[in-house]
């Protein structure tokens, strides 16, 4: 199709996506000099057609509706306009991905970044009830996650705003896998919706999947009559227990058995997890923990920043090189985008030694597969000198000694992650993981061990076999040990 150069006073630079209502385009406002994203609606549509969930109904809403509030949380809404037969909403350009996006790349977020999210979600949320907008389609694909951890709410085509009827009650509108009862059956709502669609959410960011699945009727039937899995039981989530009070009252059936508001949401977390969250980015959330024993570097970790984080704004740590760092930020985006910034930073704080930086951010690509090739990568970056306190490139490392740089380097015998992986490394991983296995285990050994010969790609791959929690972390700390 043809794209115009300009809408209204906006001039065009660049198309960010079409969908079946329309194009969204990058601008330019000449008069305050700042880039913007122009939402429109398609000229097929019926610009003038009012009735509940039309297009254009819809359209007007989300700009009537995001207009009137103003919160860093939200994507703001600058105006509203038509040039060309072409109906647009200028809005604020927010560069990073949906959360929809990391949860489906399998980026595992510790019970930290979760309350931190969360707790960002809640904020923004009660700013715009306490202006009398709900939003009634909270969802990931409406969370934009920015590189720095904040997040921001978007797409609010389907809000009602209270004391007005852009809606009709009885009109069923939302996403279904994220729709609250009385959503499907069509009985009156407020701000108990987004409870609700935020329950689902952290129902998600828990267990890496929506609390119901199945056909649009499928679900209807399981919101309405049925209590989803608690998420510390779920499959593979190795969550708190704690966690499933608070899902369970926030998918409660009926509105007035949810949380009153968003605050009570929040404050529900926070007095669960024991500590205040600065939720000016799920990365600063500081977690109050009892120490944790030593684990492997591969090992599924469920721990939180060290409770002297920095905020997302502070410098790197001064015992990095800042070009080391950018290129495990580089090499960690090909897997989980944006995040990569702030995931780096945060490991960056707890991490003395090349090895083990790379080692805790494999941690955070959660797809076997993708960790591999993480993996692969670091320990080509790992694989030659690295610079230690008190020593020199190509040293490697003493215990308990500290990095200061981590530059690469080309001499050999530099610290990797995990070392080298050797013949005597196969034959002593063959008992250790036949203890979770059975006779299986030299078959697995020598799969695993094939086209790699990094040891860090290989442990995560036994690892893999073992779909126990517990015993892969014990099989990863033994096999940790390996000389």
């Amino acid at each position: 199709m043809t794209h115009p150069t300009q809408l209204g006073k906006y001039r065009i630079t660049e198309v960010l996506g079409e969908g079946a209502m329309g194009v969204v385009y990058k601008g330019f406002d000449p008069d305050i000099q700042r880039t913007v994203a122009l939402k429109t609606i398609r000229t097929g549509l019926d610009v003038e057609d009012d009735s509940p969930g039309a297009p254009a109904s819809r359209f007007r809403n989300e700009a009537q509706a995001a207009g009137r509030l103003g919160h860093p949380g939200i994507v703001a809404v600058y105006d509203y306009g038509r040039d060309q037969q072409v109906a647009y909403i200028a809005m604020e350009f927010v560069e990073g991905r949906s959360l929809a996006s990391y949860l489906t790349a399998k980026v595992r977020f510790t019970d930290t970044d979760i309350v931190g999210i969360m707790s960002q979600l809640l904020g923004a949320l009660g700013h715009a009830h306490d202006k009398g907008v709900w939003h009634r389609d909270i969802k990931p694909a409406n969370i934009i996650m920015m590189g720095s951890g904040r997040l921001k709410v978007a797409d609010f085509g389907i809000a009602r705003i209270e004391t007005q009827h852009l809606t009709q009650t009885h009109y069923m509108v939302g996403t279904p896998s994220h729709m609250a009862p009385e959503q499907f059956l069509g009985k009156p709502m407020d701000r108990r919706v987004d409870i609700y669609g935020a329950g689902v959410v952290l129902y998600q960011l828990l267990t890496g999947r929506a609390p119901f699945t199945g056909t649009t009727e499928a679900l209807m039937y399981k919101v309405v009559n049925e209590a989803p899995e608690p998420p510390s039981i779920v499959e593979g989530a190795d969550r708190p227990g704690w966690f499933d009070a608070i899902v369970a009252r926030a998918l409660a059936k009926r509105p007035t058995d949810r949380f009153a508001t968003t605050f009570e949401f929040r404050q529900a977390l926070l007095s669960a997890v024991g500590s205040s969250v600065d939720d000016s980015a799920w990365e600063q959330t500081l977690l109050m923990a009892p120490p944790r024993p030593a684990r492997s570097p591969l090992t599924p970790t469920l721990a939180p920043p060290s409770v002297s984080s920095a905020s997302s704004g502070a410098p790197p740590p001064s015992h990095w090189d800042k070009a080391v760092l950018l290129q495990a930020e580089q090499t960690l985006a090909k897997h989980v985008g944006p995040l990569a910034s702030v995931l780096v930073r945060r490991a960056a704080r707890e991490c003395h030694e090349l090895g083990e930086l790379y080692a805790r951010l494999a941690e955070q690509v959660a797809d076997p597969r993708a960790r591999d090739l993480f993996l692969g990568q670091a320990s080509q970056v790992t694989g030659g000198g690295t610079r230690t306190a008190g020593g020199t490139a190509g040293t490697p490392p003493t215990a308990g000694s500290r990095a200061t740089g981590g530059s690469a380097g080309s001499s050999a015998g530099a610290t990797t992650i995990g070392g080298p992986l050797t013949d005597a490394v196969l034959d002593k991983a063959v008992p250790l993981l036949a203890q979770h296995v059975g006779p299986i285990a030299k078959v697995l050994v020598k799969r695993a061990a094939s086209d790699t010969d990094s040891r860090a790609v290989f442990f995560n791959r036994l690892g893999e076999a073992v779909s126990d929690a517990r015993s892969r972390e014990k099989l990863l700390a033994d096999l940790s040990k390996l000389a």
